[in-house]
């Protein structure tokens, strides 16, 4: 028989202790250890951008053709996200989990010990296919583990694999790349991956009444839906490749590329409509008329789009424009972790007694205000400037995040979850994609923009251009260059600081264009709905006693 409802559980929402994988052990231990490997799969997604150039010289291929190590992971773990849920119900949360940690961690020990590019990007492949289930998985079993009104807790242990680790994987993979070599970003995974083996299969429980209803379904008969999971697998995959290599293919004016979005968009229409038919669909789209799943979809998908665009920006705009290292661009973004990490605890606990409209909005409001005052930085911006101006941006971040997921799941059915936990996984994650890619391109035509407006004053008839030629030459002959060489010498310096200028001013514009997006983002977080409280539980358990007493 069912217990009492726990603390915090509330009349008309779906959850019931008796979907806890966390049994009678302490449910914060249980989430530590479910939150170890899911951190990893994210780091991977953001460890080995730094560490392109040694892969390529280690295997003797070229820059871009190491970029494949980035997208066939991306690819494959797009692919696996959207059939999670399903594998999930079918197979069992805690088996599926464990198969997806192990194939996870055999992958990082071949990536490690990769000989060749086609290898490597071989394991990248299986390394994506394991990674792809674990997030989605990780928050399904937060979600039955925890009542409403003790998610956002939960949830801020959680936001340490999705928010934390893409900030600090640029820093950890130059620092060992540095150190060691790039082969141990990959070979860390080992351990940590046994661990949370070991740790998994000794904690985390499979709850009674999810294995009943996992033998219900085999009883009835075990449907999959492979046309929907060919067309998504086809959608996802090309989309990934479209938004990943178009900027340095030329967009549409590359084959491949076109081609890639006339499947993506294609399949992705076939998927919708297929889905809407299909009597048990991979997703499930009767989800979507749930109003703050859908927001929060949506809107995790914008967050998706600040978060992993900036974490890739910031650090390209120290290198390209200040000349900082790897490790020193890493650095650059330290700071902002190191308040992500603060602040989190504190989203999870707020959660419990604000309205999630109510944090998003302030937590909207800082992000834009901190994207403006960067659209405003300069060629002689400081490190410190910088640091700071990073941390402004991530503080609002856990605030953002962890109540919007406490939200999306208000109202839902509990056996919905795992199918819900897939969909706003497909969605962040794409929304990471669109943020990287759009914020690329936009960084390339505004850099040529200003370029070319900059360099047409670059003519002798302009008394700047020809006092500060002057000027070089003058400085560069007192330092003993010959005055003919001296002079070519002065143009080169020159056209470099327009260029770095150029450069600047395109960064500039990219932050100032994704202030504006965060303020006409803004408006969606009022479609969700009210969530449940822990002081309104409080005080509805306390009228009855009061009501007893008189």
């Amino acid at each position: 028989m069912p217990g009492p409802p726990a603390p915090g559980s509330r009349p008309g929402h779906a959850w019931t202790p008796e979907r806890s994988v966390a049994g009678n052990r302490n449910p914060w231990l249980v989430t530590s250890v479910i939150a170890i490997s899911a951190f990893m799969e994210v780091l991977d997604t953001a460890i080995a951008n730094v560490s392109l150039d040694h892969i390529a010289g280690a295997t003797s291929s070229s820059y871009d053709q190491a970029t494949w190590v980035l997208t066939s992971y991306l690819i494959a773990n797009a692919i696996v996200i959207p059939m999670s849920g399903w594998l999930s119900d079918v197979f069992g949360r805690k088996r599926y989990y464990m198969t997806s940690v192990a194939i996870f961690t055999f992958a990082s020990l071949c990536c490690g010990l990769a000989p060749s590019l086609g290898f490597l990007i071989a394991a990248r492949i299986l390394q994506g296919v394991g990674g792809g289930g674990l997030q989605p998985v990780t928050q399904a079993m937060l979600i039955d583990t925890f009542p409403p009104a003790s998610r956002g807790k939960a949830m801020s242990v959680y936001g340490f694999t999705v928010i934390l680790a893409p900030m600090i994987g640029p820093l950890l993979g130059g620092w060992i790349t540095d150190q060691f070599s790039w082969h141990w970003i990959f070979l860390i995974n080992v351990p940590v991956g046994l661990l949370s083996l070991t740790l998994v299969e000794a904690m985390v429980d499979e709850p009674p009444l999810i294995v009943e209803e996992r033998r219900r379904r085999w009883a009835r008969g075990v449907h999959f839906d492979l046309p929907g999971a060919a067309l998504i697998a086809l959608a996802l995959g090309s989309l990934e490749v479209m938004l990943d290599r178009g900027v340095q293919d030329d967009w549409f004016a590359d084959p491949l590329i076109r081609g890639a979005a006339l499947c993506a968009g294609g399949c992705l229409v076939a998927f919708v409509l297929w889905e809407l038919i299909e009597r048990d669909p991979l997703l499930d789209m009767s989800l979507f008329r749930y109003r703050s799943f859908a927001s929060a979809t949506f809107i995790i998908m914008t967050i998706g789009v600040i978060l992993f665009g900036t974490t890739q920006f910031i650090p390209q705009m120290v290198q390209q424009v200040l000349g900082y290292t790897a490790e020193q661009a890493g650095l650059a973004l330290t700071l902002g972790g190191i308040v992500t990490l603060l602040t989190m605890p504190l989203a999870g606990i707020l959660s419990g007694f604000v309205q999630p409209r109510i944090l998003m909005g302030c937590a909207f409001a800082v992000e834009a205000l901190a994207m403006w005052h960067m659209s405003h930085f300069a060629t002689t911006v400081t490190f410190q400037e910088i640091a700071l101006a990073r941390m402004w941006q991530g503080a609002p971040i856990p605030f953002l995040f962890v109540p919007l997921i406490s939200a999306a799941y208000v109202g839902l059915p509990g056996a919905k979850t795992n199918r819900a936990s897939a969909t706003i996984s497909v969605g962040r994650n794409l929304g990471g994609s669109i943020g990287i890619s759009l914020v690329q391109a936009l960084l390339a035509r505004r850099q040529q923009f200003h370029q070319t407006r900059l360099v047409a004053g670059l003519q002798p008839l302009n008394p700047i251009y020809a006092h500060g030629i002057h000027t070089l030459t003058q400085a560069l002959t007192a330092r003993g260059a010959p005055p003919a060489a001296a002079s070519r010498m002065a143009i080169g310096t020159l056209y470099q600081m327009v260029q770095r200028q150029a450069n600047m001013m395109a960064f500039n514009d990219v932050f100032w264009v994704l202030a504006v997006f965060i303020v006409l983002t803004l408006p969606t977080i009022f479609l969700l709905k009210r969530a449940p409280l822990q002081h309104a539980h409080a005080r509805g358990s306390a009228r009855p006693a009061t009501q007893h007493a008189s």
